[in-house]
């Protein structure tokens, strides 16, 4: 809760439960919707650790999972360490290969550098821009959105072998 609070993360995505008793019952939700077969949700917990530092999840966006979108955040100081990449690639061997996804949707806001180059690595394509998007404190920001299909994550992993 702590560290997905702070200030270089919040100016990526939408605001975190307020406090530590509401991050609980997001955690209470999450298991819920899980159950019901509409969200996937994991917790990020750096080797050598013991608390999550971050989630990977995957939202139901079509019946039968045929579309989801993909919504990561992990804590600043993980930044630049190869957490997002390996974690990642484990999301989306489980989400196409288990679930059978078709199509993933991601959205990144413009400025987000670090966040578009990490999708763009994983093989996404950026679609388009979402204009005003994303609310972010006092202002909108506009999106891109990406999306990553079955076959192309099947062609990237033969090319990655």
């Amino acid at each position: 809760f702590a560290e997905l609070g702070s200030p270089e993360v919040r100016r990526f995505m939408w605001a975190p439960p307020p406090n530590a008793g509401a991050f609980s019952q997001f955690i209470e939700w999450a298991h819920a919707e899980r159950a019901t077969g509409k969200y996937i949700c994991y917790g990020i917990v750096p080797t050598g650790e013991a608390d999550a530092a971050g989630v990977f999840e995957l939202r139901q966006l079509q019946p039968g999972f045929w579309r989801g979108e993909l919504g990561f955040v992990m804590a600043s100081r993980l930044w630049g360490r190869g957490l997002f990449p390996e974690g990642a690639r484990l999301v989306l061997d489980f989400s196409f290969g288990v679930v059978k996804v078709h199509r993933i949707e991601a959205r990144s806001a413009v400025d987000n550098a670090r966040g578009n180059a990490a999708l763009q690595k994983l093989g996404a394509i950026r679609e388009g821009r979402l204009r005003a998007a994303f609310w972010r404190e006092d202002h909108c920001v506009d999106q891109y959105l990406w999306s990553i299909l079955d076959s192309d994550w099947g062609r990237a992993k033969i090319n990655h072998s």
